[in-house]
């Protein structure tokens, strides 16, 4: 290999490091710091919300009995314990007590929570003190009807408190534009036949439903008009570091302060492009959202602005367990590469959206631009043979997925060396833009 710089990737808890030309162009953005005083930061953003009165305020007007507090699950990095506490406080100094209060750990489609992950989430201390339940979907019992037509089922316990707060962090997200915000109620507490048309084959086919599209967005309006029809009283969203510490606040109002930090997202996390690479190395954002194949489709897509027909994408992805839920990986596993007959099937029962065929569908994005011989994916986590049945073209062999990753590289730039390359280090959380020409 001529001169070579070594790049870290995400790529598990513990990242890898691979080398690549010192021509190679690093796609990323800035390098955010974090907040000196986050306690300090997240009393005065209560304090000063976004057209909306302090948090402390509305209660004190409301004098609701129950509260509910949604959180994020375990596939989203969000520093929930630097800014729970300070919500709590505020919460118990206006006369609510523990025994009112419900955190909701907003799952959407997702499996549930292990009670070791409730304490990542929350830590022991709140753990101990505030009932902490996950949203699940699939339990008519747990849900309740805010609307009839189109119906629309959400967890029930968030829907009859007296006042509803929304917490998570805003990200480049690949369907609804960004995270955060609508996406809070909807999909994360939903039903699963509201979830089944936010994620339904129209929807995924708009080329707007894309990353860092809001503006006729129709994943971001389905989502954003649930969260009216259903209510959120106070929004609570972070941007976060690289090392996922808290870097700025967006509270109040649901739209106002999500559309704030969308903005200030964006800035931070654009990378700019002027045309197409010839070799793209991204990865699944590493731990805990790389844990799966359904969520390293994100990776893929977020590198799409990169890629020409003739473009080569490297994904690396732990995916340490292994594709997602057990239809998700039934349905890969039953198309078995047959993506464009996938396609078909889809579109010809728009009726009926199959669970998790929206990630699969995302997936297909890629597969257009640059076809299945191009999509190279490498994982230490599913095992060899699954990993050619998932429409990619898995680079296999007994070594680590970082040597089998530095072999495929070294392979490609010295049958091209006049190659452009491009490496994508965050993977799903940088925001490409293409120049326009």
């Amino acid at each position: 290999m001529p001169e070579s710089k070594p790049i870290s990737m995400r790529y598990g808890q513990d990242g890898i490091k691979l080398l690549l030309p010192a021509s190679t162009v690093v796609l990323e953005g800035e390098n955010i710091q974090a907040l000196s005083n986050p306690a300090t930061a997240v009393r005065e953003a209560l304090a000063n919300p976004i057209r909306s009165l302090p948090l402390s305020e509305l209660l004190a007007m409301r004098k609701p009995r129950t509260v509910a507090i949604t959180i994020s699950d375990i596939t989203r990095s969000v520093p929930n314990r630097d800014f729970l506490p300070e919500i709590l406080r505020t919460v118990n100094e206006a006369g609510i007590e523990d025994n009112r209060i419900v955190i909701i750990i907003g799952t959407g489609m997702h499996r549930p929570s292990t009670a070791a992950e409730q304490e990542f989430l929350v830590g022991r201390e709140i753990l101990d003190r505030i009932e902490v339940i996950d949203h699940r979907a699939d339990d008519s019992a747990t849900l309740v009807r805010v609307q009839e037509n189109p119906p629309i089922s959400v967890c029930s316990r968030f829907a009859q408190a007296d006042f509803r707060i929304v917490t998570g962090f805003i990200e480049p997200h690949f369907m609804a534009g960004f995270s955060g915000g609508r996406k809070g109620v909807c999909p994360a507490l939903v039903d699963l036949e509201t979830v089944q048309r936010f994620h339904g084959y129209k929807t995924m086919a708009d080329p707007r439903a894309d990353t860092g599209t809001l503006a006729n967005n129709p994943c971001h309006e389905i989502a954003l008009n649930i969260a009216k029809t259903v209510g959120v009283d106070f929004l609570f969203n972070v941007a976060v570091t690289r090392d996922h510490r808290m870097a700025g606040i967006y509270c109040g109002d649901l739209e106002a302060a999500h559309q704030q930090g969308c903005k200030q997202v964006a800035e931070w996390t654009t990378a700019w492009i002027d045309r197409p690479f010839d070799l793209v190395v991204t990865n699944g954002g590493g731990y805990p959202l790389d844990q799966t194949f359904y969520q390293t489709v994100k990776g893929m897509c977020t590198a799409l602005p990169a890629l020409g027909k003739n473009s080569t994408l490297l994904q690396v992805s732990q995916c340490a367990e292994g594709l997602g839920s057990d239809t998700y990986t039934k349905m890969m596993l039953q198309y078995n590469n047959d993506w464009p007959r996938f396609l078909e099937d889809i579109e010809a029962s728009q009726n009926e959206t199959r669970l998790d065929q929206w990630e699969y569908q995302m997936q297909t994005r890629v597969l257009n631009r640059i076809g299945l011989n191009k999509l190279w994916f490498v994982s230490d986590g599913i095992p060899q043979e699954m990993q050619q049945h998932i429409s990619v073209t898995p680079i296999l062999g007994q070594s680590s997925a970082r040597e089998r990753a530095q072999k495929a590289i070294d392979r490609y730039i010295e049958a091209n060396p006049n190659a452009r390359i491009a490496v994508i280090p965050e993977g799903p959380y940088t925001l490409l833009r293409r120049l326009q020409n």
